[in-house]
């Protein structure tokens, strides 16, 4: 039996709209220490430059604005699907990292970003029945998982300061 191409986007979408709903349900976000030094921020623009280079536009509530670049234009379409819920065929290491935490209870519920050395890294926060943190991740992914599982992207306040610096 072949199913329509429409068929199957609809079947996905149910099904990655219940799962983001899943992880919605994942307890409350509370501040700790780390929190402090940090402001939430969202996708504001998502695109790619002329070199097949992905670049994306983190905004805090206040203007402040990051880009973030040096990444492949395959991520950054990846995450322009996520944030607008098209073409929910996932990468293979996004369906991964599901699978995972769908196995062991666990959510993601924020994502941190701060620089390391010259790089940007972040910081991945699950809960379940415990709570795992995984440490200095590249921040494009993380970014392109807060957008796939729609939670919170912190970002280090120092960071935005030294963006609208270099921008002005």
């Amino acid at each position: 039996m072949k199913f329509s191409k429409n068929f199957h986007r609809r079947f996905l979408k149910k099904i990655f709209s219940k799962m983001r709903h899943d992880a919605k349900k994942s307890p409350e976000i509370k501040f700790n220490e780390t929190d402090i030094d940090s402001e939430i921020v969202k996708i504001h623009k998502i695109g790619t430059n002329g070199f097949d280079q992905g670049i994306v536009i983190l905004r805090s509530i206040d203007g402040k604005n990051l880009p973030i670049s040096s990444f492949s234009a395959e991520k950054a379409r990846n995450m322009l699907d996520f944030k607008e819920m098209k073409n929910l065929e996932v990468s293979s290491i996004y369906n991964m990292l599901e699978q995972i935490c769908e196995n062991s209870g666990l959510s993601l519920f924020k994502v941190r970003i701060y620089s390391n050395g010259s790089a940007l890294r972040a910081n991945l926060y699950f809960k379940g029945e415990k709570e795992l943190i995984l440490r200095n991740y590249r921040a494009s992914d993380a970014v392109a998982l807060a957008a796939f599982h729609d939670v919170p992207i912190w970002i280090r306040k120092d960071l935005l300061h030294q963006s609208q610096e270099l921008n002005s």
